[in-house]
């Protein structure tokens, strides 16, 4: 049966946005023929990629005016430097702008990403900084709607990107956290976190997980039709009364009363975030 269903995972990044928009409405901005990439990954013997790893298009999607911004997890996992970020924070800033001037506009954003490429470091976070305020920024006009899908996830910088969307979809097979397994290991050792254990890991981190614990507002199979049909669904539902990034009031005290000592099993994690979508 699963034969039969259209892998959304499957996909490269700009298949997925063309398999989101309505037909004939695809339209790139700042496409590979641009040659807009990366100026310093060659300096350090690193094949550049004429997008830099970002797919940026606008479209229509049941006939209203998005901006899908789809980020290549084959490319360098993901990761995000000056180029593919500015692409980012502009395609979220000029969506704001379309608002303001009477445009509804809406932005999907594919995230695939380990978040900052350590060989652009600092302009890869002040890149990241520009996107996390275009996002607060074009929220409060048409929703902004993340989706997790596949198995790179989503971590550092980008993690919060996702945490402040207006809704947040996930895969089975995707993972959301703030810092990634390998990354956690070699800081607090393999005792702490075994990046090699996949189920442990999909049990702290992946789609079912996160769905549980209330950190996410859909989780769905790995059928693009089916995250077509939920992307939509929230555009007709239109911006949440309150933002999970705003809830702090209910998430401060629980984290504050967090034992640091002993690792949290996933059903605790589950358990402390009950209430949270009330």
């Amino acid at each position: 049966m699963l034969l039969n269903k259209p892998s959304f995972i499957e996909l490269n990044a700009r298949e997925r946005v063309k398999a989101l928009l309505d037909e004939n409405s695809f339209r790139e901005l700042l496409d590979p023929f641009a040659r807009v990439m990366s100026p310093w990954l060659m300096k350090q013997n690193i094949v550049p990629q004429a997008d830099d790893g970002v797919v940026v298009a606008k479209g229509m999607l049941q006939q209203q005016p998005v901006v899908v911004i789809s980020i290549e997890g084959l490319f360098q996992g993901g990761s995000l430097g000056e180029v593919g970020g500015a692409k980012i924070a502009g395609a979220l800033e000029l969506a704001a702008e379309d608002n303001r001037k009477g445009i509804p506009t809406t932005a999907i954003l594919l995230l695939e990403t380990g978040g900052v490429r350590l060989q652009e470091a600092n302009l890869g976070l002040a890149a990241i900084a520009e996107i996390h305020a275009a996002i607060v920024d074009l929220r409060q006009y048409h929703p902004v709607i993340g989706v997790v899908a596949g198995s790179v996830g989503c971590f550092g910088g980008m993690s919060i990107a996702a945490g402040l969307c207006s809704y947040l979809i996930m895969t089975q097979e995707g993972r959301l956290g703030l810092n990634g397994p390998q990354v956690i290991e070699q800081e607090a050792g393999v005792q702490e976190y075994d990046s090699k254990d996949r189920p442990f890991i999909w049990s702290i981190t992946g789609g079912q997980q996160r769905s549980a614990s209330a950190m996410i507002d859909s989780f769905v199979e790995d059928n693009r039709d089916q995250i077509k049909q939920q992307i939509q669904a929230f555009m007709t539902q239109g911006v949440p009364q309150l933002h999970r990034s705003s809830n702090y009031q209910f998430y401060l005290p629980r984290l504050e009363n967090i034992d640091t000592a002993e690792q949290l099993k996933p059903e605790q994690v589950q358990a402390l975030y009950q209430g949270a979508s009330s």
